[in-house]
């Protein structure tokens, strides 16, 4: 629901109380639809973002640190020449749009004082930013709109600006209860209240529209022949109110971890699904939401990238081990080489130079039957037969080689597997950067060209502690499982992980601990690998000191002796908890 028209008239309201009268100090882009307004007066200076990026266009005050580029873009000189020192003079939304504008007291070229607008219109791919002058034309703007994209209107420098056309729907704040009824009552009764209300009114969201639904019948797919009118009425007018008493408030929906929504009210229809969490202003939460937003965002194009590559290089080995496999098996039948080759030097009294075939009697069958054995014709008797020899050799040579090269490709896929585990755990840029950093080091992924050479910082691994106070330490790579089983855990503490499947290496800091930490321990352990769906997951433990790392291993391979096993099912409430109950941070 982000920025609809009705969370957009709160934070227009917001902002009008915190920006009038201050004075534009600097403008940067620091990206190709964001521009960031430093504004002053004594005693305040704060940072205004506008942005009219398609899915992200909004306006709000923002406490994040950007980057300004060295040379800045043609519409951020034009918007420095126009707009650096004016001062703010007010902030409106035209009735119900997805339109802000800015109105500034700004002097032109030759000192003569006068007003210009910035109107940043918030309409999906139309998205815009538009700048005007006193007479309300165009001086020039983000994304210009000719006659061939746009029939209905255009946006061109030099013409007269006009809003967006309206929606053929009627405006939810100025119909009565009369009109009301008697739109309900035109309305087919098989039609779904969300949709009635989505299609005849301007300015409500979706989310909005199943939020009065569900407040009709405790759900949001309700029929309108499944409720009173009256009922419905009184759930429309009910928001109405709350509307237009000015109760809206700034709520961030999230589902686990993870961004769901932004709203202005408290939302109901998910039951519990999903939680709200209240911000100080609609700039904070738009500024949060937003922020997160695109930083996961980047996380996702760039672990879908590192997956890409992973996953081509495992399904590389894959094939490579399939093929290995299949070339040993036919090493197997290598005896029939030697069959043939002793078969040959029998018969050498009956061969002669340039023969292509020999029949003769396989004495090494049961019924003594025939065979025919090809020849060289360009080879002698007893070249034939040295040369079957040889293959007989090779194939044995070749078992030794293959086996090994199997075992090798094996480990490599064994590898490659843990490190898409990892990938699909990775909580953000950081855990994204190590994993890149150890598949270079393991010579899987090539150094970025002119990437700098500063070592990069090591994240931490995950810290919880139990039930009892016990700290437990979890890593999050395949590098940091080896540095926390091999230098950070003491020798008789706890080592845990999940049997025979990738996982997170899990260190109990304790010599004894008592049986409910083992059994936090081991929920860890599998929680934070391949089965955390799983149920009955068997979980390994043993001391460090009976864990090694054998020769030439991958990052996080070790093997480990004298152990014992839990069986555990993961549950993500109680992993929250152990997290929940100290001051480390859950990555």
């Amino acid at each position: 629901m982000p920025l609809d028209a009705i969370l957009l008239s709160a934070l227009t309201e917001e902002l009008s109380l915190s920006i009038c009268d201050m004075r534009v100090d600097r403008i940067t882009q620091p990206e190709k639809d964001v521009f960031i307004f430093a504004l002053r007066k004594p005693g305040k200076s704060v940072r205004l973002l506008l942005s009219a990026g398609v899915g992200s266009a909004r306006v709000h005050l923002t406490e994040l640190p950007s980057e300004n580029p060295q040379t800045p873009p043609m519409f951020c000189m034009l918007l420095r020449k126009h707009l650096t020192g004016a001062r703010i003079m007010g902030i409106n939304q035209p009735h119900l749009e997805r339109v802000i504008e800015l109105e500034f007291a700004a002097s032109d070229e030759i000192g003569t004082s006068g007003c210009k607008r910035i109107i940043v219109e918030m309409i999906g791919k139309r998205s815009n930013l538009i700048l005007c002058g006193r007479d309300g034309r165009i001086i020039d703007c983000l994304r210009k709109v000719d006659a061939e994209m746009s029939e209905a209107r255009q946006v061109l420098p030099g013409m007269f600006y006009r809003l967006p056309p309206p929606q053929n729907k009627l405006e939810p704040f100025a119909v009565t209860e009369e009109e009301f009824a008697l739109l309900l009552e035109d309305t087919p009764r098989e039609m779904k209240l969300e949709s009635w209300l989505l299609n005849t009114f301007t300015a409500l969201s979706p989310l909005i529209c199943r939020e009065i639904a569900h407040s009709v019948a405790g759900r949001e797919d309700i029929r309108i022949s499944e409720s009173e009118n009256q009922d419905i009425a009184t759930a429309f007018f009910t928001f109405k109110e709350f509307v237009l008493g000015r109760k809206m408030q700034p709520f961030m929906l999230l589902k686990g971890d993870e961004l769901f929504d932004i709203t202005f009210l408290p939302v109901k229809q998910y039951k519990g699904a999903v939680t709200a969490e209240r911000y100080g202003s609609f700039s904070e939460l738009l500024d949060s939401y937003y922020t997160l937003r695109e930083k996961r965002e980047r996380t996702r194009q760039r672990s879908q990238s590192l997956l890409k590559n992973i996953k081509n290089l495992r399904d590389r080995t894959a094939r490579k081990l399939t093929i290995r496999k299949e070339e040993l098996k036919a090493t197997y039948d290598r005896e029939k080489y030697r069959q043939m080759g002793d078969i040959i030097k029998a018969n050498l009294h009956n061969m002669q130079r340039g023969m292509t075939v020999l029949k003769a009697v396989n004495f090494y069958s049961e019924n003594q039957r025939e065979i025919e054995i090809k020849l060289d014709p360009k080879l002698g008797p007893s070249q034939n037969a040295e040369r079957y020899y040889k293959l007989y050799s090779k194939a044995k040579n070749a078992e030794t080689i293959l086996k090994e090269q199997i075992k090798t490709a094996e480990m490599e896929l064994d590898y490659l597997e843990s490190v898409l585990e990892e990938i699909s755990r990775a909580g953000g840029e950081r855990d994204l950067d190590e994993i890149r950093q150890e598949l270079v080091s393991a010579g899987y992924l090539k150094e970025k060209r002119n990437s700098k050479k500063t070592k990069p910082q090591k994240s931490p691994p995950m810290r919880f502690v139990s039930s009892s106070g016990t700290e437990i330490l979890v890593g999050k790579n395949n590098l940091q499982n080896d540095a926390l089983t091999l230098k950070i855990a003491g020798k008789e503490e706890i080592w845990l992980h999940a049997q025979k499947i990738h996982g997170s290496h899990v260190i109990i800091r304790s010599r004894e601990p008592d049986d409910n930490t083992l059994l936090e321990g081991a929920m860890l352990a599998a929680y934070f690998s391949k089965a955390r769906d799983g149920k009955n997951v068997p979980v390994d433990y043993t001391k460090v000191k009976h864990v090694k790392k054998p020769p030439r291993a991958k990052p996080g391979m070790v093997i480990y002796t004298n152990y014992k096993t839990l069986f555990v099912t993961p549950e993500e409430e109680q992993v929250k908890s152990l997290q929940s109950s100290h001051r480390g941070v859950f990555l």
